[in-house]
């Protein structure tokens, strides 16, 4: 037999296998969609939070730009005044507001705290706006120098492009991870393994097989919850780039398919290859931002979502379906996922065993 139809045999065994397991096909697809379908209903409505300013004082800058174009300002930014300057600062580095402002003559004042840098880079950035207007309203003529702002990502998103790309990125690292671990892990124990080693079919081939089938379900993940999001009642828009997330998308089932992988070699049973599997997966998704922004967490969780790849994953895809950010704002997170993908099957081609010991 050669190595392609080995390969393609595994890979119509594991497909059926997987059609056939009612369970997993529930937790991979419906589960999650269900999740989309929850949190897009009661959320379809909101945005992310506005910044919230408060004034010190009289800032008459801030009042005429508010006069001038207080509907779009007040899109983004939630003015109120402040009764004591004590306080209003107290607020700021509690986080209670997201900045203040005061005008001393000429001078607009705009104090931040650096616990929480995207809502107060975004005060920064509108400050710096409002002032620009101002210049060029007083002296006639251009400035000469301009400032091009942005909101920041989730002060500008609707709910369901946040939890369309965020959600679906679990959906990938469930399915990967439990997927390959389930998997080594039965088939070791039901001796397929033992048949395996000695048939035809090179080890790679057996990995390539679940790689395939893991890919093609990833896909079918991808239109689902695409179809699912654009409908209607949730109103989900892609944005220039979304395309970049089906590179993403592989990227990041090979690396959670590695970590499955390693979880299988090593595990002795399946009910320790789940249990593991929970352990890993449960922290990821809250800690890697599917079902929050991470910008809303406190400093100490969004440096240890670093160590997640699904942060990667959930970050790339955000950025090329919702935030409109062109294809190579994908690079870095398809090489991060990338690396932990080749270093994942190291580690599980050297744990990997044919039968249980």
């Amino acid at each position: 037999m050669s190595t392609y139809q080995s390969f393609k045999s595994l890979s119509r065994a594991m497909y059926l296998g997987f059609q056939r397991d009612r369970t997993a096909l529930f937790f991979t697809v419906v589960f999650p969609l269900m999740f989309l379908v929850i949190f897009g209903g009661i959320f379809s409505d909101q945005t992310t939070s506005k910044v919230e300013v408060l004034t010190i004082g009289k800032v008459p800058v801030l009042d005429k730009a508010i006069a001038r174009g207080g509907d779009e300002l007040g899109e983004v930014m939630k003015v109120t005044k402040a009764s004591d300057r004590a306080d209003a600062l107290r607020k700021v580095e509690k986080g209670d507001v997201h900045g203040a402002v005061e005008q001393r003559g000429s001078e607009l004042v705009v104090h931040y705290s650096a616990a929480d840098q995207v809502k107060s880079g975004t005060v920064r950035g509108l400050m710096d706006s409002i002032v620009q207007s101002a210049n060029q309203a007083v002296t006639g003529r251009p400035p000469a120098y301009t400032l091009s702002t942005e909101r920041v990502e989730d002060d500008s998103l609707k709910a369901i492009q946040f939890f369309t790309p965020a959600l679906l990125g679990w959906a990938l690292a469930s399915a990967a991870v439990f997927g390959a671990s389930q998997t080594l892990v039965t088939w070791r124990t039901k001796g397929i393994l033992r048949r395996l080693q000695l048939s035809p079919a090179p080890l790679p081939t057996v990995f390539a097989a679940r790689v395939a089938v893991s890919v093609a379900v990833a896909l079918v993940q991808f239109a689902l919850f695409v179809l699912v999001a654009q409908l209607p009642m949730f109103g989900l828009q892609l944005e220039g780039a979304w395309w970049m997330a089906i590179p993403l998308l592989i990227a990041g089932v090979l690396a959670f398919l590695s970590i499955g992988m390693i979880i299988g070699a090593w595990a002795r049973s399946q009910e320790t290859a789940n249990a593991v599997t929970q352990l890993i997966v449960l922290p990821m998704a809250f800690l890697g931002g599917s079902f929050f922004p991470l910008e809303e967490t406190p400093g100490w969780m969004q440096t240890l979502s670093y160590i997640f790849p699904l942060r990667y994953l959930n970050e790339g895809m955000l950025n090329v379906m919702s935030r409109g950010l062109g294809p190579t704002s994908a690079f870095a997170e398809i090489g991060i996922l990338a690396g932990v993908a080749a270093v994942g099957a190291l580690i599980a081609l050297r744990l990997f065993r044919w039968e249980a010991a």
